[in-house]
């Protein structure tokens, strides 16, 4: 068992999950944070603190949403992405992603080492 970030973080990012971590266990995309799940401790404690519902425990998921995330969160740390071990602001415009639908197959995923 592990957690996963799942699609409404796209675009949204807040980071109230990276506060509570114990581990460190999360990585920063431009517009996603994504789980290593080979780090994380299955502790759970970061699933209330996102706003946006966007984490869930693997086995939550149907197989082929489990397999899609998974293969997701490990493509981000395999990137190079950068943990993020602190707070900090969502993306300025956030409010406006919250639910919208099927944000990584219109969006995906955007590594930090392309932006800067």
């Amino acid at each position: 068992m592990t957690y996963l970030v799942t699609d409404n973080c796209i675009k949204c990012k807040h980071t109230d999950c990276v506060a509570v971590c114990p581990v460190d266990c999360f990585y920063e995309a431009e517009n996603f944070l994504a789980i290593n799940p080979e780090e994380c401790i299955d502790c759970g404690v970061c699933v209330p603190e996102c706003p946006v519902g966007a984490i869930f425990e693997d086995t939550e998921l149907r197989s082929e949403e489990r397999e899609k995330w998974d293969d997701i969160n490990r493509k981000v740390v395999d990137s190079g992405a950068p943990v993020l071990a602190e707070q900090i602001a969502p993306l300025d415009d956030h409010d406006k992603w919250d639910g919208y639908p099927n944000k990584y197959e219109e969006f995906g995923i955007i590594p930090l080492k392309e932006i800067k």
